[in-house]
């Protein structure tokens, strides 16, 4: 249980804006040969997608703060970040895997007021795909 718990909290916070990786948990179960690997995959995945939701609804909110010092991008970015999104749209999401680019995504899914439909089904389809690669070429290396 204490492995589930730790792989649910490191892909959760691996999915916020705060740099932790869950793939070494992940494989490092796989290789203790404890769970059963879908098991860890639907652990990880979750935790993963449940941590894009917290970015989803910072998004949700951040732009009532832009006028503070403290905001933590500029117009100039988030005029960027918006521009980007509206080219490429919800199927952008798909990349949320993606080091440094999938968890601001994920942001700016909340900002543009992405409907949580979509923005779920999407983002689960790239975390759940991310994982599923790695145990792949986990496995095949075991």
């Amino acid at each position: 249980m204490i492995g589930y718990f730790g792989l649910f909290a490191s892909a959760l916070i691996a999915a916020t804006i705060l740099p932790l990786q869950s793939e070494a948990v992940l494989v490092g179960l796989m290789l203790a040969g404890k769970h059963p690997l879908a098991a860890l995959l639907a652990v990880a995945t979750i935790g993963n997608v449940l941590g894009a939701v917290i970015n989803w609804a910072l998004g949700r909110h951040l732009l009532r703060f832009q006028d503070r010092r403290w905001f933590p991008v500029s117009q100039a970015q988030l005029s960027r970040a918006q521009g980007w999104y509206r080219r490429y749209g919800r199927w952008s999401l798909l990349g949320s895997w993606l080091p440094l680019i999938g968890d601001p995504l994920t942001v700016v899914a909340g900002v543009m007021r992405e409907p949580i439909g979509p923005f779920l089904l999407l983002v689960t389809i790239a975390k759940f795909g991310r994982y599923l690669v790695l145990a792949m070429v986990a496995l095949a290396w075991i």
